[in-house]
């Protein structure tokens, strides 16, 4: 049957898909929409399994919180490319799950993906039809959801670094300059008391091998490491680092002067953690040489 351009653009509408897919699947079926959605979903899901496989190192950390600021969430959201960050269908999809979580507080990642979006298919399915109309592989890979009697406040870099701070007293705008800090200066835990002993012991062994080097009496060279252990310590906790703003106060004594205590912070960075593939374009030519 004849394929008007008026049910092409009808399914269009309705699937996103470009125009020759959507001629092509409604000629399939001869013409029934309903039948020639179900089709372009299966073809697809079937896309999109092909494109699993592939390195999505790339994507957004986006923000939501509540009207009255009590309750907030972060998700990042992966793909292949920067390009596909920028592309409209991406930025919403991103934004319709960071708000899909605010509002549901899901328990994990696997309770998140099963949401539906907007009363619609879930996460996970509108993942897929996704990944099918852009071309690229992508998921939804982790998120923070707070809910505080305090203050929250999230600072985003480039949409690449989220970080969503909690405070007990104090006030957003200091909540968002400790995210700041976060942001730039990554500690691995708000105060000394946060430190895994592990870690110290660890540290402490690698100081006293580089002491005992220097050939001085024991007493001096226990002095030393316990000297470069408070060093470490300010390094590496949120309260001893000096404050970015004003590094001739530490962020201890900024939340002091405020009357305000960091509860926890969540730094999320763009695809920290994700082994990225590495091309060499040059082997690669190569190849391909030797192969024709």
């Amino acid at each position: 049957m004849a394929i008007s351009a008026a049910l092409v653009k009808d399914l269009r509408e309705r699937t996103g898909a470009g125009m020759m897919e959507c001629k092509k699947a409604l000629v399939e079926v001869d013409g029934d929409i309903e039948a020639a959605i179900d089709l372009m979903r299966t073809s697809g899901a079937a896309k999109a399994d092909k494109k699993a496989g592939r390195v999505a190192a790339e994507g957004l950390i986006v923000f939501k919180s509540s009207a009255d600021g009590k309750k907030a969430a972060i998700v990042e959201i992966n793909c292949e490319t920067d390009f596909v960050t920028k592309g409209e269908d991406f930025l919403n999809f991103s934004s319709a799950v960071a708000q899909t979580t605010l509002d549901n507080n899901p328990a994990d990642i696997d309770a998140l993906l099963d949401l539906p979006m907007d009363g619609g298919e879930n996460v996970s399915v509108t993942t897929q039809n996704l990944i099918a109309k852009v071309g690229e592989n992508m998921h939804v890979r982790r998120f923070v959801s707070k809910t505080t009697d305090g203050v929250l406040a999230c600072y985003l870099h480039g949409g690449r670094i989220g970080v969503l701070v909690e405070l007990q007293g104090g006030d957003e705008a200091l909540a968002k300059d400790i995210a700041m800090h976060v942001a730039a200066s990554n500690p691995a835990c708000v105060s000394e008391a946060d430190v895994d002993p592990k870690l110290i012991e660890k540290e402490k062994a690698i100081f006293i091998a580089q002491a005992a080097e220097s050939g001085k009496p024991p007493e001096i060279v226990e002095k030393m490491v316990g000297g470069r252990i408070k060093k470490f310590l300010k390094e590496i906790t949120l309260t001893g680092q000096p404050f970015v703003k004003d590094p001739d106060q530490t962020v201890e004594q900024l939340l002091k002067a405020a009357g305000a205590t960091v509860v926890g912070f969540d730094r999320l960075e763009v695809g920290e953690g994700i082994e990225k593939k590495v091309e060499n374009f040059a082997e690669e030519v190569m190849a391909q040489a030797q192969g024709s």
